[in-house]
């Protein structure tokens, strides 16, 4: 099923979103990788967070950007890998985060009644810079550099999967299960 979703993410809709599901994302997207997950974590803990994460989606992206008369211009943005994100999850989600998009997933037992866990696909970062309408904002770009700051991102019609829903349920691990027994080195 195709769904069409705007940023702030409702809370009902994450959680009939189900594995499978293509989501068409509009809205603000946050990239978010190592130093800027530890960053926006340090400052939640002060109450100095200068954006809200209520509702959110993070973007694990590290985007290839070239500076215009206008501001910035977006060449890339594809998804870095999001496991190493793991030790964050836990604690990004109860910030409020709905959304986090990646490659490759995440646990899923942290995004039981919290969020969902969009895959995009890498390797395809015009794609979805194609999506991205502007930059709005870009946070700690003089200290994190480029890939590790966050870039605030409109998107219109951002395709996505779910690749983790609400319930816990993995395409990931459904596909681990399905060709398990596959393998000609059983």
């Amino acid at each position: 099923m195709a769904v069409k979703l705007k940023t702030p993410l409702n809370p009902e809709d994450v959680l009939d979103l189900v594995v499978g599901d293509v989501v068409y994302l509009s809205g603000t997207v946050y990239t978010a990788r190592d130093a800027a997950h530890r960053r926006i974590l340090e400052l939640s803990g002060r109450g100095e967070l200068p954006f809200e994460l209520e509702g959110a989606v993070i973007y694990h992206c590290g985007p290839v950007v070239r500076r215009t008369a206008g501001g910035w211009e977006v060449v890339s943005a594809g998804p870095t890998t999001s496991a190493r994100m793991n030790p964050y999850l836990e604690e990004m989600l109860s910030l409020g985060v709905k959304g986090i998009v990646g490659k490759g997933g995440m646990r899923p037992e942290p995004f039981v009644g919290r969020g969902v866990y969009f895959a995009f696909t890498g390797g395809a970062g015009s794609l979805a810079a194609m999506s991205i309408k502007r930059v709005l904002d870009v946070l700690w770009l003089d200290d994190l550099g480029v890939p590790e700051a966050v870039w605030v991102f409109e998107v219109r019609d951002f395709p996505l999967l779910v690749a983790i829903d609400s319930t816990g349920k993995s395409l990931y691990s459904e596909d681990r299960l399905r060709f398990r027994g596959t393998s000609s080195r059983s």
